[in-house]
């Protein structure tokens, strides 16, 4: 089955499949929904194999465009139907993404705009936004262990996720790692494994040129400083806000209370039932507060409790709304 066919058979309610060159003549692939006038809200996906824009935002994409929001959730460089092309290779990892990013929003004529993303998404939305401030309105980010060594958390303090299955090539291999990752097992479809797993076979060469850079990158201190984000993640007035499961495996909850202490500016919730995609395993929560604070930069008391808003220092009166 063609990627393309994949994801038609997910079937997004509202949402359509695109694409646009960028001005590197790249293709970029992206699904979006919501009226054409609505304020524009960019969605990254996280960057397992087989990730895309369809796969990680099936859920919140429809509730944000019947807020009235335009949605976009684009294919990064190495992921679902993004330009296979060998000069298009995201061989600078994550500064590759952040870039792909910016054309991407330049192509479409996105001023500024607010942006979210889970995961290793999560961590690409943090870069784009320390390095563009002037262009993102809100920052909201799911779940990502990026950021225990982006932010120089003493690795001697961080607990290891289980043991990770790995990406075979077949698709009962890709069932593996959604159902480590998923916390909710209906969410796990044939069509959703059918898609990823074309994404990934697809995109095998480009994920991996992204993989050897952000290895090395943190090892060489003339790149390791590129992902760095402590002294800037933490430094942004921009509203921000964080979600991260407490049934998360890939990193245990406690790695995010780690990150919670060194970033006093950004708004944490701890939802229940709740695993490493959180916008899968809680879609009504997620899409109520991201649905929130893309309206107006806040978030009302009685979703933040329902989301798990952080107890562990003073909420921010600037997010959650009373």
């Amino acid at each position: 089955m063609s990627i393309e066919a994949s994801t038609d058979a997910i079937g997004i309610a509202g949402a359509s499949s695109e694409t646009i060159e960028l001005i590197n003549g790249a293709n970029a692939h992206y699904m979006v929904a919501g009226p054409v006038d609505g304020k524009p809200v960019v969605l990254v996906h996280g960057g397992l194999p087989g990730s895309s824009g369809a796969a990680g935002w099936r859920f919140m994409m429809p509730a944000l465009a019947e807020a009235g929001f335009r949605v976009y959730a684009p294919d990064r460089p190495g992921f679902g139907e993004s330009d296979t092309r060998e000069q298009y290779r995201p061989v600078r990892g994550h500064m590759s993404w952040v870039e792909f990013v910016r054309d991407f929003v330049d192509a479409l004529g996105l001023d500024t705009f607010q942006i979210a993303g889970n995961s290793q998404g999560a961590q690409c939305a943090a870069y784009f936004t320390v390095t563009y401030p002037e262009r993102v309105e809100r920052l909201a980010m799911i779940a990502t262990s990026g950021f225990n060594s982006a932010l120089d958390i003493d690795p001697a303090l961080v607990q290891p996720g289980i043991g990770f299955p790995k990406w075979e090539g077949t698709a009962e291999s890709m069932r593996e790692i959604m159902t480590t990752i998923i916390h909710r097992p209906e969410a796990v479809t044939d069509a959703v494994i059918a898609l990823r797993t074309a994404s990934a076979t697809t995109q095998k060469d480009s994920f991996m040129a992204a993989a050897k850079w952000n290895r090395n990158a943190a090892t060489d201190p003339n790149t390791g400083q590129l992902m760095r984000l402590k002294g800037r993640l933490d430094q942004l007035t921009i509203p921000m806000i964080y979600l991260y499961g407490r049934q998360d495996v890939m990193g245990p909850v406690e790695n995010a209370y780690l990150q919670e202490d060194v970033l006093p500016n950004v708004q944490v919730f701890y939802p229940d039932d709740c695993g490493h995609q959180g916008q899968t395993d809680q879609p009504e929560m997620f899409n109520a507060v991201f649905t929130e604070f893309f309206t107006n930069g806040q978030v009302s008391r009685k979703t933040a409790e329902w989301a798990g808003v952080s107890g562990r220092r003073p909420v921010l009166a600037s997010i959650i709304a009373d």
